[in-house]
Formats: structure tokens, sequence, C-alpha cells
């Protein structure tokens, strides 16, 4: 038949790939789903591998009952939802002018931004500025140090330069202004990008614990991946002095509860993400088309 491919052995090898990342991918997630949802002592013993044995809901129902993980769960959706916002802005604010062919200067601006991709302050003068500014121990520290990313900058800026100039003459010719032009034109056409930066931003802000970890004392602060890191290390702690049944079954509940912490912890992530999933490939594409 006209036109018809054969299935070949580079096609077999395309599918045996796939199928192996696909593995590698879910693998880790149905891992800890099944045990979070085991019986504790098969937990414990490690019998858990795929599928669960047993069906038990009590380690959700101490998770849920847990007050500090509605607190971190409340830090982090501020700094998933305001953090990102801010990013947002901030990284428009940037790439706006800087897709400008008159905007004076642009290539020295480029150059600096580019510099911060490859040099730093460091940590040490960068908690210096953050302590000046009163900004330790307040949720805020977690947000204003990373408002700009450059590479998002660079991203953005080049999607702006792939929408066509004489689109931005036409509206200029009937009065436009540089606000004008942005509001409403280069945003509306700008969905991709805005979609896949703000997954970028929010993911990020959602993941991220280093910040809380050195500008963050007050627990009542601390986003859900720090209250998540300190159950783990609970954990460790607890294996190494287990000497009894009793400790055991203990041990094998904080797991379950570990587990069960991160199916909660990335819930909100796979919510999101389907909602973006149709812009991220055409944004990401789209914004590396010029350097």
């Amino acid at each position: 038949m006209v036109g018809e491919r054969k299935f070949d052995f580079a096609d077999a090898c395309i599918y045996l790939i796939m199928f192996f990342t696909i593995v590698v991918t879910l693998y880790p997630v149905i891992y800890i789903l099944s045990n979070s949802v085991s019986d504790m002592t098969a937990v414990m013993r490690n019998k858990v591998v795929l599928f669960p044995i047993g069906f038990d809901l009590s380690a959700y129902k101490n998770v849920l009952s847990n007050k500090f993980i509605w607190t971190g769960y409340r830090n982090s959706t501020f700094l998933l939802f305001v953090g990102t916002f801010i990013n947002v802005i901030m990284t428009i604010c940037a790439a706006f002018p800087l897709s400008r062919t008159h905007f004076h200067f642009r290539k020295f601006f480029m150059i600096m931004i580019i510099f911060t991709m490859f040099f730093s302050g460091g940590m040490i003068p960068t908690f210096v500025i953050v302590d000046m500014l009163r900004l330790t121990d307040t949720i805020w520290s977690m947000v204003i140090p990373t408002a700009v990313s450059a590479i998002n900058v660079i991203i953005m800026k080049s999607f702006f330069e792939s929408i066509p100039a004489s689109l931005e003459e036409a509206m200029k010719i009937d009065g436009g202004t540089d606000f004008t032009v942005l509001f409403k034109l280069i945003l509306p056409l700008s969905k991709p990008v805005l979609a896949v930066i703000s997954l970028y931003y929010g993911v990020a802000h959602w993941n991220g614990f280093t910040s809380a970890l050195i500008y963050i004392r007050t627990r009542s602060l601390f986003p859900l991946q720090v209250i998540l890191r300190e159950m783990l290390l609970q954990n460790k702690l607890q294996e190494m002095i287990t000497v009894d049944a009793a400790a055991a079954d203990a041990l094998g509940a904080t797991r379950s509860i570990q587990y069960a912490t991160i199916i909660v912890s990335i819930i909100p992530m796979l919510i999101i993400y389907p909602f973006l999933q149709k812009y991220f490939v055409k944004g990401v594409m789209i914004g590396a088309v010029k350097g």
C-alpha cells in the first residue's frame, strides 16, 4: 500500500527506550504511593515493592491531623501564588524593554544579566544583604532575593522578539504607547511562554527549602519541604536507635507517614501541570528560537 510505513528495528528501539523511560519515571511515584497505603509492618520490613500490601490510611490521617503539615502547606501555597506572581511581573518588566530594538544600552544590560548566570556574590554576602534589608525570618526572604531568574528573562525576551514587529508598528501608528503594546498586544500573544515561566517559578517555590534553611528561624514560617526534610531526618535518627519490636513498629509508622507526606506534597503540582501542559512545549520551543 502506497505511503504505508513498515515497523523496523529503529522503531522497536524507540518504543523500548520510551517504555524504559516511563517505567523509570513512574516507578518511584507508584512505590511511594503503595507504601503510603500499605500495612505499617510490611513497610517496616521493606516488603512493598510495587503493589500495596494490606490497606491502611492511618498515615494520611496522621498527616492531615498534623498542624505543622498544614502550616507548611499554607506557607508553600503563599510562595506558590504570591511568589510566582512577583516573579512573572519582574521577568516581564525586564524582558520587554530588552526585546525592543530602540532601547538604548540593551546589549550592555543583557551582558550584565548573563554575567549573573555564571558569577554571584555567594551565600554569605547574599545573607548579609538580606539581613541588612531586615528580611530575615520573614516569608519575603524566600521571595525577594530570587524575584528574577536570568534564564527566564532570556526565554521571555526571545519570545517577545519572535512576535512580528509589524504588529507593534501598526499599533503605534494608531496612537499606541509602549504600555499599550505590552498589555494589549505582547501579553495576549504570550500565553505559552507565560505558562512555561509560571510553571518554572511555581515548581521552584514549591520544592524550595534552601532559602528557608538559611533565612527562616521561626517554625511557623517553614514551607512544606522543610517540614518534610525534618521528618526524613527524624526517621534516620530513629533508625539508628531502634532496638525493640515496639520501636520497630513506630519506625514503620513513621515511614508510612513520610510516604503519605510526600504524596500530599506533590498533589498540587500534579493538579496544576495538566492545565499548563498544552502551552509547555510550544512556549519552550518558541522561547528558544533566538538567543
